[in-house]
């Protein structure tokens, strides 16, 4: 009798346990979800009184989606992209960057120009989703994005060769080129690496734009190459990193330990974690000729650093932070920051060398508060 008992309460546990892991897989996404994405698949940033929609917001969510194996809500922001920001037909038309509620209360794209940052997410999304998950037609629709990037974002600067630019329009002029630095993930960089040219090319330059535009250890959020001068480090408006930058150290911190970048790119930006170490939390903004900083970044910047620092107590600091101070319904920058950093350094996804996804989608809950 006894026996029955235990095989039976060990059965309902079994249940329970299933039930649980399969319920709260990811917390800190379903909260994403419900305060920041629309049935429809759009994600909403709350913070423009637009309730703008960006490639970018769009992109992100497509990769945790994946990271959490949520196919459903994958499919959703999909076809929310393609059909409103690619009018349509993302193997022929580069995502609009923006979207939202015009003057006359209609909604549409605000502005069609494209962002490289967006679009190389997406289509990395597409590809990995495809192969993860067999689905040939999210392969398809990654690798036609792919070579409408290469065709429309990709540029030959003289003395760097192939460069991502931020978007199709605007970054170009008679006397040389703007960058983001943030802009495409060196992982993102070595994966692109297997459909060739451009991308073999670009995986070098980007470590170069990487390397070459931190004078003091720190990244710029933006970033002149002129034709005669080269990189233009020491303009008389103040060069900054700080919203867009912070990406750049989330970026690194993420990089397998096999790659080869890594290291290099650590030692490089060792200022960014000295800095936060020593006054226990990251800058806000900081000069980048100059080194000097200012303010104290939001909860999203801590996260980002997670996987950055490797000083275990002032991680566990910044880990701390995040936990104390959770970003809430109006803050979705800090909030795709924190997943991604979180989300990191809870083991619940990597990436390996080549850069493809290792998802960990067998894991139980861990608490993301």
């Amino acid at each position: 009798m006894m026996k029955g008992v235990r095989q039976g309460c060990l059965a309902l546990l079994t249940l329970v346990t299933l039930q649980a892991s399969a319920a709260c897989d990811w917390p800190a996404w379903q909260q994403f979800k419900k305060d920041y994405i629309s049935d429809g698949g759009r994600v909403i940033d709350p913070s423009d009184a637009r309730k703008i929609t960006t490639s970018e917001g769009q992109s992100y969510a497509m990769f945790f989606a994946l990271a959490a194996n949520d196919r459903a809500a994958f499919a959703s922001l999909f076809d929310w992209t393609q059909n409103n920001l690619a009018q349509g037909d993302i193997k022929a038309h580069l995502p609009g960057w923006l979207w939202g509620k015009k003057e006359d209360n209609s909604w549409s794209v605000l502005d069609s120009n494209s962002a490289a940052d967006g679009d190389v997410w997406i289509a990395w999304s597409l590809l990995e989703a495809g192969r993860l998950w067999k689905m040939p037609a999210y392969s398809e629709a990654g690798k036609a994005l792919l070579s409408r990037i290469a065709s429309d974002e990709v540029v030959k600067v003289p003395g760097l060769g192939s460069m991502l630019l931020p978007g199709k329009v605007g970054f170009v002029d008679d006397a040389g080129w703007r960058f983001n630095p943030s802009y495409l993930p060196p992982q993102l960089a070595n994966y692109f690496v297997r459909y060739g040219a451009p991308w073999n090319a670009i995986q070098a330059t980007n470590l170069r734009l990487l390397l070459e535009t931190a004078p003091k250890g720190y990244s710029p959020n933006w970033v002149r190459f002129d034709k005669k001068k080269g990189w233009q480090l020491k303009q008389d408006k103040s060069l900054l990193g700080s919203y867009d930058a912070i990406r750049v150290y989330l970026w690194i911190g993420m990089l397998n330990d096999a790659d080869p970048q890594k290291a290099r790119l650590l030692a490089k930006f060792k200022p960014m974690a000295s800095q936060t170490e020593k006054a226990g939390l990251p800058p806000e903004k900081i000069d980048i000729a100059t080194g000097k900083v200012e303010g104290n970044g939001p909860v999203g910047f801590s996260a980002s650093l997670l996987p950055f620092l490797q000083n275990r107590d002032a991680q566990a600091l910044q880990r701390q932070r995040v936990a104390d101070n959770f970003p809430g319904n109006d803050a979705y920058f800090s909030y795709v920051l924190t997943l991604f950093g979180q989300g990191w350094d809870q083991h619940r996804f990597r990436f390996t060398a080549r850069g493809e996804l290792l998802p960990d989608w067998g894991q139980a809950c861990v608490s993301s508060h």
